[in-house]
């Protein structure tokens, strides 16, 4: 079964799943989800998603992009995984000081984060702009920080170094210590991997092969 079959498969899984839910419940959860009447929406890196009530179906606002499996399977474990009482906490940590983070920190560390560094090497100001275009803000730390929202609850922090005489672009996430109460923590890996790919999309760069 190809890679696509089975984001197919699990899209279905979790859309069904997403039938059985208890939609106010649901919003006390996640207080950034909007009632449109027959559907729900949410943001997603800049982009506003609708939910279908009476279908599961997730479709973009504007009607404009094609439809990823990543982007449905991370708006459906969001729905599926939020935890009562879920909240930020205001403290910013790596990737690897979430729980149960350990078996994907190496897809962590080389997926995201080095495919992050690759794609925007020599590309500081590219990634500066690319920030708020995707509805985040730039942030007064490394060569290029910023601060995007995978959701309102699941914020990103970005870190870039360029490359120079000496050294490689290097780059660091951290995410605020709750967002493992939202969402599985795997999904926080495709997550991150989304956020960056549409980074470069917003900065016009090629989207890293290496990319989670």
């Amino acid at each position: 079964m190809k890679k696509t079959d089975h984001y197919e498969q699990w899209c279905e899984e979790w859309r069904q799943r997403f039938l059985a839910e208890d939609v106010e419940e649901l919003r006390r959860k996640i207080p950034e989800l909007e009632d449109r009447g027959d559907a729900l929406s949410i943001c997603h890196f800049g982009r506003r998603y609708l939910i279908r009530k009476d279908t599961g179906e997730i479709l973009a606002q504007d009607g404009t992009e094609p439809m990823r499996y990543q982007v449905k399977l991370n708006i459906y474990t969001l729905f599926g995984y939020v935890q009562k009482g879920a909240s930020l906490r205001g403290q910013w940590v790596p990737f690897s000081e979430l729980p149960h983070s350990r078996p994907f920190v190496p897809a962590f560390q080389k997926g995201i984060v080095e495919a992050f560094a690759g794609t925007f090497a020599g590309h500081v100001s590219e990634l500066r702009t690319a920030y708020e275009r995707i509805g985040g803000k730039t942030l007064p730390f490394s060569d290029a920080g910023g601060e995007i929202y995978g959701f309102d609850c699941i914020p990103m922090r970005c870190f870039f170094w360029d490359r120079d005489e000496e050294f490689d672009a290097s780059a660091n996430l951290l995410f605020d210590a709750g967002a493992s109460d939202f969402i599985h923590i795997e999904s926080i890996v495709t997550i991150a991997g989304e956020g960056i790919r549409r980074l470069a999309e917003a900065a016009g760069l090629p989207e890293n092969p290496r990319l989670y």
